[in-house]
């Protein structure tokens, strides 16, 4: 059965949209950089019972993050909604990063999910259906927060451009937009946020949105 690939599987958003896609009986693939949080992503998604597997890849490295898309899709066929949500997240103003610096932010933040979807879109499109949701960020450019600006601006950018290519396949392209700090107790809760990523994949084909904005409970 096709289910759900989470790339960046952290403890925040990821192991909380994990959870949320599990809790509808879809099998999930987890990917991160870290053989640790896989292990604790994975053991909070093990209650609902759903077939798990776990792959390390750096999502700025594409053989490798090829190679865990290619092993997820082995593992459960090719999935019904793939979640990009690797980030680099650091305050840094104008002029303080170094060019190496930007290109690595550049680099998980935005090639990271264009090269997640140039894998994952096609085979969607052939299916014709499937969802590549990408989580982002920063509504309004922060001068505290300038690669993290520029990166999310791309993403947005990047959602356009594939719902352009994919949507008339079937593919629904879509980010959650995140104006705020996640922590659990908060209006930042990962759970509700992780509520707009099942409501953008279940969407009605007529009413399909390209972003969901959390700025808060209502």
């Amino acid at each position: 059965m096709p289910g759900a690939v989470i790339i960046g599987a952290g403890p925040g958003i990821g192991q909380a949209v994990a959870r949320r896609f599990a809790r509808e009986g879809l099998p999930i693939a987890l990917i991160a950089r870290g053989g640790r949080t896989l292990r604790a992503v994975a053991g909070a998604v093990a209650a609902h019972g759903v077939p798990i597997v776990t792959l390390q890849a750096d999502s700025t490295d594409r053989a490798e993050l090829d190679a865990a898309l290619d092993q997820a899709i082995g593992e459960h066929g090719v999935p019904e909604v793939a979640v990009y949500n690797a980030a680099l997240v650091r305050a840094d103003e104008l002029g303080e990063l170094s060019v190496r610096d930007h290109m690595e932010a550049w680099a998980v933040n935005v090639v990271g999910a264009l090269n997640a979807a140039a894998r994952l879109a096609p085979a969607m499109a052939t299916r014709g259906s499937g969802t590549f949701l990408v989580t982002g960020g920063m509504p309004e450019p922060k001068p505290q927060y300038v690669s993290l600006s520029l990166g999310k601006a791309g993403v947005r950018t990047l959602v356009a451009l594939l719902d352009q290519q994919y949507r008339s396949s079937g593919v629904h392209v879509a980010s959650v937009t995140v104006d705020g700090p996640v922590a659990p107790g908060t209006d930042f809760d990962p759970d509700d946020i992780a509520e707009h990523y099942w409501q953008l994949h279940t969407q009605p084909r007529h009413l399909w949105d390209r972003e969901a904005l959390h700025a808060g409970r209502s």
